[in-house]
Order: C-alpha cells, then structure tokens, then sequence
C-alpha cells in the first residue's frame, strides 16, 4: 500500500508540473491557478502524509515482531536448555538401573559382594 500511494504521489507529481505549464502559473498562491492543480497537491499531500503513517505503523510492528522473535529465541533456549537437563537425568536413572543389575548379576554369581 505504501508502494501504491509513493506511486500515485508520483503520477500526480507528474500531471502538476503538466497543468502548471499548460497554464503559465507555478505559484499555488496566484488567483489564476490551475483549480485542477491545487486538487491534485492536496490529493499527493493526503497520499505522502497517509504513507508516512503506514510506514510509521510499519516500522511499529517490524519493532514489535522483532521484540516477539527474540522472546522466542529465549524460550527456545530454554527449551532446549531444559530438555538437554531431561535427558542428561534419564541417562542417569539408566546408568543407576544398568549398575543396579550388573551388581545383582554380579552377587547373584557368587562374587563378592
């Protein structure tokens, strides 16, 4: 959208330099001024001024998403960083369990316990 309206402030840009020739008067000011002109300035106003808004917005919400991409990677990190935890406690409990039945094996045989 803001593409949209750059563009037609341009064309309008365009066809108020061509009324100001065809009419002889470059000064919005003079009596004499191309009515179709002042519409058309007022018109490329209204659309730069509407752009400015939307990049304004645009920047705003670039801001936020940036914000809420880096509150992600926090979660993901800690995520992660919980599930590393996890699985370093379920090879615990396994390793626990594995000598547990080796040293039941191991007694079981007649060694020594």
């Amino acid at each position: 959208m803001i593409a949209e309206f750059d563009r037609i402030a341009s064309e309008l840009d365009r066809e108020i330099k061509t009324e100001q020739e065809r009419a002889g008067i470059h000064d919005p000011a003079h009596f004499a001024y191309p009515t179709y002109a002042k519409a058309a300035i007022g018109r490329r106003e209204n659309l730069r001024r509407s752009a400015g808004e939307l990049k304004a917005q645009l920047d705003d919400a670039k801001a936020v998403l940036g914000e809420a991409f880096e509150e992600l990677k926090k979660v993901e990190m800690l995520d992660e960083r919980d599930h590393t935890r996890e699985k370093a406690e379920d090879n615990a409990r396994e390793q626990a369990e594995l000598d547990r039945i080796a040293a039941m094996r191991f007694s079981a045989n007649g060694a020594p316990a």
